[in-house]
């Protein structure tokens, strides 16, 4: 597999923005070890998961061509994929939560192509290729699932972040890479683990993308579907952990009706959670994001919305009752009786209508900044929008014409009107005017020698969301995030317990049954006494093998692991079970 990307008709229509989070896939990078560690894990998860998973699970990994002895290749599975309407692509590690939904909102799913290290094997904070490609792609083969998980990023990549979202995003990217990493000394995974707890302590109100955030985490990644007496497991987090997928069906975990109130209940990605959300069914999730959608600004919009926005300190979109769109970074608004008279965003701004930047009004022509009064003028029941050719001419609203128009919340715009623009409804969206003076009291917000004003013309805000409407008209390819994935180092020992999985592998894909397994188990645990999955798979392909002897030696060796070390006992029981009548193990 090389390292080109491999494109299709859904990633063609992806903006540049988020292809700028796109990493090829180079299928070399995986090593036998990473195959093993894909195989142990799928073949237990499996086993265990046609149990407890929902009926989609099983379904899915025929569905979406997941293999069990192999890593999946995307540009493999985007053959499957696209037959239902998805595609798959590669990323490093987490990337910030709008772009994760919005590729989700143009039916793309985002897979941390690296895997976990053996060390890790039951559970990694890391996203990787086994949590995203054995966990969210066989669920997104059910069509209801499928759908929420794209309204899912329709709706939450237009959620209001905070300037502590953006922070605790870099955060916990960081303490996943360290916690993932080999070698990291305890000191940095305790000094990440306590950036992170403090951020979480000082959060503040919970942001728009906080809260929907929880919303995923506890659908998404670690949701339980049915009743509470008999909950089925639908979320990645859980069916690509082959620990907590069976944690999370004790009684140490508390089983809680999912609905709204999971937005304020936050989550530790370092630890096992004590308490997971049921929903009866799909459907039910997909009601439940529209009763939060309807409680967003992107649905609310007013000062409200507007000042979410300011918090934020990003680029964001407000429209008006007109439909015409604002994006810039938002830093004042006037208020009045708690309704906004007045919007002003710093630096560069485009006015759009319908998600299209209107001809003349982008970041060349707004590259300061842009003003606008928001409501009706003051002692007139008919706003701007509403008023008809003659009503228009009675308010000398017209070209040519100076007028004085003042606006409730005292403020007065004065100037030459030189143009409007209308939109589909015949409404004027836009007036343009020449010798223009504005202001709120004897405050001056616009003044004549500044150009030509362009003046809004809206009602009220009826939205206020994340992003530009039109993404062309903003230069997005900016993100570089301060964390970068760390590879698993080569060494001499490394190399050589490589190359004895690599013979193990081969042995057992070409069903070779001559060639003689006591040298390698010998290399093995003389030269690699901690390793135990590689034992494992030398006493699977002994089970067929009339070799009682070495399998013996084997089992031996492995009951001394299990004491010598306790942390992976379980693992090497499971992995026996596999293989083995559970009275044999």
């Amino acid at each position: 597999m090389n390292s080109t990307i491999e494109s299709n008709p859904l990633l063609d229509r992806l903006p540049k923005h988020l292809k700028q989070f796109i990493k090829p896939q180079d299928y070399s990078d995986y090593t036998p070890i990473n195959q093993a560690v894909w195989r142990y894990v799928m073949r237990k998860n499996v086993d265990y998961l046609s149990k407890v998973a929902h009926s989609s699970y099983l379904e899915g990994l025929k569905k979406t061509g997941i293999e069990i002895d192999n890593i999946p290749s995307m540009y493999g599975m985007n053959r499957i994929l696209t037959e239902i309407g998805w595609t798959a692509v590669a990323v490093d590690g987490f990337i910030p939560p709008n772009a994760f939904m919005e590729f989700q909102a143009y039916n793309v799913l985002v897979i941390a192509s690296d895997i976990r290290q053996l060390e890790h094997i039951e559970y990694t904070p890391a996203p990787d290729i086994i949590h995203e490609g054995a966990g969210h792609a066989p669920i997104i083969a059910n069509p209801e699932y499928a759908e929420y998980l794209r309204r899912f990023g329709e709706i939450g990549c237009k959620a209001i972040s905070s300037h502590q979202d953006y922070q605790m995003y870099e955060a916990i990217r960081l303490l996943s890479i360290l916690k993932e990493a080999e070698d990291t000394s305890q000191a940095d995974i305790d000094a990440a683990e306590k950036a992170v707890e403090d951020l979480q302590n000082n959060m503040g109100e919970l942001s728009e993308m906080a809260q929907i955030r929880n919303l995923h985490w506890w659908t998404v990644e670690y949701g339980l579907i049915g009743t509470i007496d008999n909950p089925k497991i639908y979320g990645a987090g859980l069916l690509s952990s082959i620990g907590e997928s069976a944690w999370c069906m004790t009684d140490n975990v508390k089983k809680i009706p999912y609905d709204i109130s999971a937005a304020n209940q936050s989550f530790d990605i370092t630890k096992l959670q004590p308490q997971l959300y049921v929903t009866p069914d799909f459907a039910y999730l997909s009601l439940v994001l529209e009763e939060f959608a309807n409680k967003m600004a992107l649905r609310t919009g007013g000062l409200s919305g507007i000042n979410k926005l300011i918090h934020s300190n990003a680029l964001g979109t407000i429209e008006l009752s007109t439909g015409i769109q604002i994006s810039g970074v938002f830093t004042n608004v006037i208020e009045e009786e708690g309704k906004p008279v007045y919007i002003q965003t710093t630096g560069k701004t485009a006015l759009s209508y319908r998600e299209k930047e209107l001809v003349g009004h982008g970041t060349i022509k707004h590259a300061e900044g842009f003003g606008s009064p928001i409501g009706k003028l003051k002692g007139i029941n008919l706003a701007i929008e509403d008023m008809s050719p003659r009503d228009l001419s009675a308010y000398s609203i017209t070209e040519s014409k100076t007028v004085t128009l003042e606006f409730e919340g005292d403020i007065t715009v004065k100037g030459e009107i030189i143009t409007g623009s209308r939109n589909l409804h015949g409404e004027i969206i836009l007036i343009s005017l020449k010798n223009c003076t504005v202001t709120h009291g004897e405050t001056i917000l616009f003044q004549p020698e500044w150009g030509i004003y362009d003046m809004a013309v809206g009602k009220k805000v009826i939205s206020a969301f994340s992003g530009p409407a039109d993404v062309n008209s903003f230069d997005l390819i900016s993100h570089i995030p301060t964390s970068k994935t760390i590879k698993a180092k080569h060494t001499a020992e490394r190399d050589d317990l490589e190359v004895l999985y690599q013979t193990i592998r081969n042995i057992r894909e070409t069903k070779d049954t001559e060639a003689s397994l006591a040298p390698i188990f010998d290399k093995l645990h003389t030269n690699h006494p901690n390793d135990w999955l590689l034992s494992v798979e030398i006493a699977e392909l002994l089970k067929d093998r009339n070799e009682p002897q070495l399998l013996q030696e084997i089992m031996v060796y492995l009951d001394q692991l299990k004491v010598k070390r306790p942390e992976v006992a379980h693992l090497i029981a499971g992995g026996l079970d596999l293989i083995f009548d559970k009275e044999k193990a």
